[in-house]
């Protein structure tokens, strides 16, 4: 798979060909990199996410150690440049080579630290890795004080979600009920929209008949986003805990 003629540098300089100052700036404020934000410091090109798969896609071939260069660049393009061909990597490699791959997604978890970088692979590398292997890894994570770690755990589970198995995003959301970030709150209540729409409604449902009083407002929002209104209205005007 990997090519020899291909390096990390090539696809730096693609995409810095790309850039566009003004996206960049827009980009900035929509990630929140100011000061005290979420991902205050971080650098970005101005380059679009389609673009960014079309650079993956020509460079697919790119080895591990050169996929690690690009998940350890100070602008966010490139990390999601360097992921999204892991992704693209992982379905064709062999068992050995998609345990390499997702041991160095879980190396480089530090510098997987905003939502997009973590909600367009986590399911399709952690999830699809684990998926008949012991899953306390996601657990672990699920309990870590690092935002974005918690956010891989959650999101992980699509991957099982789309199978039409809900059960650990529920065990999950349950770690993560009481979460005080919002970020987690619309991760957890977007995997419990899903679990409705692709495996069962009346799963949901039971869960929400459960534990809604003790669901964050937003999760709670998220998770029953496609309910009529009148089911919606019922769970937003019940009493709650918090």
């Amino acid at each position: 798979m990997y090519m020899s003629n291909i390096s990390s540098r090539l696809v730096e300089q693609d995409l810095k060909a790309l850039a566009k100052p003004t996206k960049a700036v827009i980009l900035s404020r929509f990630f929140k990199t100011g000061k005290g934000e979420y991902a205050e410091g971080d650098k970005f090109l101005g380059v679009v996410v389609p673009d960014i798969r079309l650079i993956a896609k020509k460079y697919v071939g790119l080895s591990l150690s050169g996929v690690e260069k690009l998940i350890h660049s100070p602008w966010h393009e490139i990390r999601l440049t360097g992921l999204i061909i892991l992704t693209y990597q992982y379905p064709k490699s062999s068992p050995a080579q998609q345990k390499k791959i997702y041991k160095l997604y879980i190396k480089s978890l530090k510098y997987i630290n905003n939502w997009d970088l973590v909600d367009l692979t986590a399911d399709r590398i952690v999830g699809q890795y684990l998926r008949d292997k012991d899953k306390e890894v996601l657990f672990t994570l699920s309990q870590s004080p690092n935002l974005w770690k918690r956010r891989v755990s959650i999101m992980a589970t699509f991957c099982y979600i789309k199978q039409g198995d809900p059960t650990l995003t529920y065990k999950l959301a349950l770690n993560l009920l009481h979460d005080p970030h919002d970020l987690i709150h619309k991760a957890v209540g977007w995997m419990l929209r899903e679990t409705g729409k692709r495996c069962s409604k009346q799963g949901l449902v039971s869960f929400l008949n459960k534990h809604s009083k003790d669901m964050p407002r937003t999760m709670l929002r998220y998770a029953i986003e496609h309910f009529p209104k009148q089911e919606r209205m019922g769970y937003l005007t019940k009493p709650r805990t918090k």
